[in-house]
This record gives structure tokens, sequence and C-alpha cells, in this order.
């Protein structure tokens, strides 16, 4: 049998218009990153002085940051179980074409690392990905299951070792500060040449997919493609209209346990035990009522259409992701227009939210004439042969 990704007539609207919806999430956080010596700043809550740039980082913490690397990772577990399902219904072979689709991801992502920015995340979903195929064959709930334990028993050891070692009270504000770093950093993507970014670079990427940054994301990132995987197999978005009541708690319990965890460092004490909380417990809540919000939301034709553009632009996700890149790394290093460290806080929200609006327009024009993205299209040759 032939085994093919989802076509453009069996789509899923709504798992376009929150691939979409994560794009901007995903340019809001890493706006810092392009503009910023990352990852050399210990805590961002900290570097700014400024009470405008402080008021917008806070919002940007709660709001978006830790939110949605999980909430795209569901979605990237959810899709997989698609064309699991898809392949076991029409007798393909999804284990021949899945894991060469992976290496491939991965390869993209370490060429996106390597040649245009540092802090590519499609390398580590690959490589989680190869762990998410191998376990896909599990029923729905033990997915979820496994999801739930192994990334509960991660984060039960780290607070516990923050609360033994007296961390979980300890202030941010005691994190040393390696001002070389920061300041070859600031001179390689601030003044310096291209070759002086690429150096740089490297060293960013070295910190960036550190061998505990792999290890880590097989506690974290795969947890949440397992939990996509299990809603996936449950087809809990495509039969959304018969689980109304379903996706109304999620959304409920998701934004009001998801906000009020990530506020803890804002509205409380800025500790180590707070910050790991909003980040690692907070963060994927959020995400997940975020789900639930824009399922619910989709249900609605009137919400779905108005949402077109948003979801054109999840069709090609990919694409969009490595443009963002490009287009932010000419504007803020040297050598293209030499904004890097020149930006404040809200300057760099509403420049993440002017190339977003761009996207839109931009997959509106390209889907008029084609039916996948650029790199899509690509994938896809390299992945089935045609």
């Amino acid at each position: 049998m032939e085994f093919r990704p989802v076509g453009s007539k069996e789509r899923v609207a709504t798992l376009d218009i929150l691939r979409g919806f994560s794009l901007l999430g995903i340019l809001l956080v890493n706006m810092f990153g392009f503009y910023l010596p990352m990852p050399h700043i210990a805590d961002l809550s900290n570097w700014f002085s400024e009470a405008q740039d402080i008021i917008w980082q806070q919002l940007l913490d709660i709001y978006v940051q830790s939110s949605f690397y999980p909430l795209f990772s569901m979605l990237f577990g959810y899709g997989l179980a698609m064309q699991f399902l898809k392949a076991k219904e029409t007798g393909a072979s999804f284990y021949r074409f899945a894991p060469k689709r992976m290496i491939i991801l991965f390869i993209v992502g370490m060429l996106h690392a390597v040649f245009i920015w540092w802090g590519d995340i499609l390398a580590t979903y690959a490589f989680c990905g190869i762990f998410l195929i191998a376990l896909m064959r599990l029923r729905a709930k033990w997915l979820l299951i496994i999801a739930v334990v192994v990334n509960g028993l991660y984060h039960a050891i780290i607070l516990s070792l923050y609360k033994a070692g007296g961390m979980f009270d300890t202030t941010t504000d005691s994190l040393s500060v390696d001002i070389i770093a920061i300041q070859s950093s600031i001179e390689a993507y601030g003044i310096g040449s291209w070759m002086d970014a690429f150096s740089q670079r490297l060293v960013d990427l070295s910190i960036q997919l550190s061998p505990f940054m792999w290890i880590s994301s097989l506690f974290t990132i795969l947890p949440y493609m397992l939990i996509g995987a299990a809603l996936g197999k449950w087809r809990l978005i495509e039969g959304a209209k018969d689980k109304l009541v379903t996706w109304l708690v999620l959304a409920v319990l998701g934004i009001g346990i998801g906000i009020y965890m990530k506020s803890l460092p804002i509205a409380g004490a800025q500790t180590f035990g707070n910050e790991y909380l909003q980040v690692y417990i907070g963060g994927p809540i959020l995400a997940l009522g975020y789900i639930a919000v824009v399922t619910l939301l989709t249900q609605l034709p009137v919400i779905a259409k108005i949402l077109s553009p948003v979801a054109k632009a999840g069709r090609m996700s990919m694409t969009l992701y490595i443009m963002q890149s490009i287009v932010c790394t000419v504007l803020f290093y040297n050598w293209g227009f030499g904004l890097f460290g020149k930006v404040e806080v809200q300057m760099g929200v509403f420049i993440a939210l002017a190339i977003y609006v761009c996207q839109l327009v931009i997959a509106e024009l390209y889907f008029s004439k084609f039916k996948q993205g650029p790199l899509e299209a690509a994938m896809k040759r390299l992945t089935y042969g045609k």
C-alpha cells in the first residue's frame, strides 16, 4: 500500500491554526535570542533595568515564554499519531518512512543551527521523534501514562534536589554572570563580521546542544509529544464537537492554573523554586489551555474562516520558522542591519508582530498557487521519493 502525508483535503483546520498560532509564540520568545547575548544571560528577568522593559518581559514570561515549545511538541506528536493511524487504516508501513523523516528533519535542524541561528529546535524534535516512533504502537492511555510518569518523576527529582540543597527559596539574583562570554557575544553579533558571528554561533550552539540538553529533552519535550500522540490517537481535535465538555474543562483548568503558576516569580518571590515551577510546570499547563481554547473557538465556522490565514501559515510552518531566523539574523547582526543589543523589549515584540503579519500575507499568496510550502515539499520528496 502507498504511504503518504496528509493531503490538503484531509487536513484538520484546527491543527493548522494551532501550528500557525505557535509560530507567533515561538517568534516572540526567540526574539530575545536574536538581539540579546543569549544563552549567556543567566536569568533574563534580572537583565533589564528600565520599567517598561521589565513589564513587557514579565508579560511575555507569563503568557508566552515556556508555553509554545510544549504546545508545538504536542502538535508534533498529534501529527505523527495521525500518520500512524492513517498507515494502519490503509495497510501501509509507517515504520518504513517515519524514521527517515526524522533523520531528514534532524539534518535540516542542524544546518539551520550551524549556518543561520544557534537556537534551533527542529533537531531536538527529530531526536525525540525517534523515541516517539518507537513507542507509537502503544495504546493512547499508555502513551499518556508514560508521559505523565516520566515528566513527573523528572521534575519531582529536580525539585527535591532544589529543596535539599536550599536552592528552592534562594533568589535568582545570586546567579553569577559570565561577563567575558556576554562581551564576546555582543562583539561577534553586534560589531563583528559574518565569520565572527559564525564562530560565536558555534560556541552558543555547544551550550544549546550540550549532552545534558539531549538527555533532558527525553524527560521534557518527549513527554509532551507523547501527550499529543495520545490525544491524536483519541482523535480529540477531529471529534471536538462531541467532546466540548472535555475541551472546556481543559481550557478553564489550563488557562487558570497555567497563568497562576507562571505568575509565581512575579507576584511572589523571584526564587529558583518559583522560576522552575513557572517554566516547567506552568508553561506546559498553559500550553494545554491554549490548545483547548483554540479548539473550542474553531468549532465556530466563522472563527475558523477568520483564522484561515493563520491556518495557511501553519501548513508551511517549517518554511516560516526558518524564514524567521533568516529575517531576524539579517535585522540584528552586524553584517545585516546591526540592531543587536539596540532594541527594547516592546520594540522586539512589535518587530515580531510585523514579521508574523508579513508571513501571513506570504502564506496567503503562496497557497493561491501551490499546495505545500517549499521546505515541506522538499521534505516530502526526500521522504517519499515523489
